[in-house]
């Protein structure tokens, strides 16, 4: 084993038995916020070196209880300590064997996840938790620079199709599993290019789309057929493909977005956050294939170039707002949040193994502070009104400060305030899925607009119709959206089973 110093000064061999107490936490850094701001490069730096990395894995004790992989921690109940374990013993082919085993998609997860699991990590009640996120990340770029991942054509087919309708997280789970148990899988997508939030909502500094594709590739190798632009319910009646398959998935996300109707919300310069970021992300792609700036239809895209920019929410889609705003150049920013300003430090409301409600710096953040010198973030502030020049477009908005009393958000009166802007992005979460295609199945919804079907079950109130990921729970984690489309896939394959066409004796060898 390598000599590493420890935390007492000493220099020793590393040793695994009294890990997080002789290394101290170190997670992956990012690029510098000067030098990644000019570019899309994602922020990731390259990481840790061998030995770094063996301490990082060092730190994991291999709890009696890992709560990091429990309902507390990781969604999809990833075997934490087992591959932490394999890093530390330079296992890493047999490390991707154990993480693939629960997760099929560990380089999303690895890049975009907020890490429930070192909320819940054991080693954070006393100290800092195990750079989980980090171990995983450097699993998975290792398994692919080495050819390790590569496809798994199943060796029998049953013959039953199943349609899964959304090609994000959810339900590119949900097909891969379904391949792999040998049914015929055809994902339908509204856009352009496969991938859903992960390839249009989800900043291209965050998570490569070159990523995406490659797993959607390998996807593809392995059998799952991808149909592009084509909008279930519209382009072609829902009804009609659930009639021509054996089983439909819906993992269409939750796409409609909390609104601010405040008075004047019609000026021109007030847009979603999803609709600004999928704009730029379209925008990038002409850029990459080749199509000169000069051809842009240049209404179809937002730009905060020279402008002077507010974000309305806080949250990764309001901080993928303010990163994308940095490289549009914008002339300022200012992030407006509703709620006070998390504590350093967990409440005694807030115990472990919960997720941590702290103050946190994310990427965006950091870019505003070294660019302009200070935070974006303004909380304990509401949005009252907005106001508009004589060309109807925004040119300024009036907040009013708030306070909380006996949970509940009291406006401060004489507290207005009137900042100046020209574009307002407006990130306030999402309500629910739209309903074009559950009007037309009849689906019953619940008392939130999402297609009703219970969690572990995921079957819809039509027979064959099953629904997985934001669609059905809200709006949640990319790691979330995996352990439903994993789930849903389980449920659709035992409808199939019941079928009368399905007979285990009489599976067809794929090749």
């Amino acid at each position: 084993m390598p000599m590493v110093k420890r935390r007492d000064g000493t220099v020793a061999e590393i040793d695994k038995n009294r890990g997080f107490i002789d290394y101290a936490r170190i997670p992956d850094a990012y690029r510098q916020p000067l030098e990644r701001v000019f570019d899309w490069g994602e922020i990731m730096s390259d990481g840790h070196s061998d030995v770094e990395r063996k301490v990082q894995a060092a730190r994991c004790m291999d709890c009696g209880t890992p709560f990091c992989q429990t309902h507390t921690g990781c969604p999809v109940n990833n075997l934490i300590p087992e591959w932490n374990d394999l890093v530390y013993k330079d296992q890493w082919q047999e490390a991707i064997d154990r993480l693939h085993k629960t997760n099929n998609f560990p380089e999303f997860t690895g890049r975009v996840c907020p890490a429930p699991c070192e909320g819940a990590c054991v080693a954070g009640l006393i100290d800092s938790p195990v750079t989980i996120k980090n171990m995983e990340y450097s699993i998975i770029e290792r398994a692919w620079e080495e050819g390790w991942v590569v496809p798994r054509i199943p060796k029998y087919r049953t013959g039953l199709s199943v349609a899964v309708v959304g090609s994000g997280p959810a339900g590119l789970a949900a097909a891969d599993q379904l391949n792999q148990m040998g049914h015929k899988v055809t994902v339908y997508e509204r856009e352009d290019k496969v991938g859903g939030l992960l390839t249009y909502g989800i900043p291209e500094m965050k998570l490569e789309k070159e990523k995406v594709f490659r797993r959607v590739d390998l996807l593809a190798e392995e059998g799952i057929e991808f149909i592009t632009g084509a909008e279930i319910g519209v382009d072609l009646d829902v009804n009609v493909l659930r009639a021509n398959v054996d089983a439909l998935v819906l993992a269409i996300g939750s796409t409609v977005p909390r609104d601010l109707p405040l008075e004047n919300r019609d000026a021109t310069g007030i847009h979603f956050a999803m609709e600004f970021l999928t704009k730029n992300q379209k925008r990038l792609f002409l850029t990459r294939d080749g199509e000169l700036p000069s051809n842009w239809a240049k209404h179809k895209f937002i730009t905060a170039e020279g402008k002077d920019v507010i974000v309305i929410g806080g949250g990764d889609t309001g901080t993928d707002c303010i990163g994308t705003s940095m490289r549009h150049k914008c002339k300022s920013i200012v992030n407006l949040e509703l709620m006070p300003r998390p504590p350093d430090e967990r409440a005694d409301s807030n115990p472990w193994p919960e997720w941590p409600r702290v103050y946190g710096v994310d990427y965006g953040h950091a870019e505003v502070q070294a660019v302009f010198g200070e935070d974006p973030r303004t909380y304990a502030v509401l949005t009252k009104e907005f106001l508009k020049n004589d060309e109807g477009a925004v040119r300024a908005l009036v907040t009013q400060d708030v306070e909380i009393v006996d949970g509940q958000v009291k406006p401060i009166e004489g507290s207005e305030k009137e900042l100046p802007c020209d574009l307002v992005i407006l990130s306030m979460g999402f309500l629910n899925p739209e309903h074009k295609i559950t009007d037309a199945l009849d689906l019953d919804v619940d008392q939130r607009n999402n297609i009703l079907a219970e969690y572990g079950d995921y079957r819809t109130s039509m027979e064959g119709v099953f629904s997985a990921g934001d669609c059905r729970r809200g709006q949640s984690l990319v790691v979330w959206a995996i352990n439903e489309g994993r789930g849903v896939a389980d449920s659709v394959d035992m409808y199939l089973q019941s079928k009368e066409e399905y007979d285990p004796d009489e599976l067809l060898e794929s090749y």
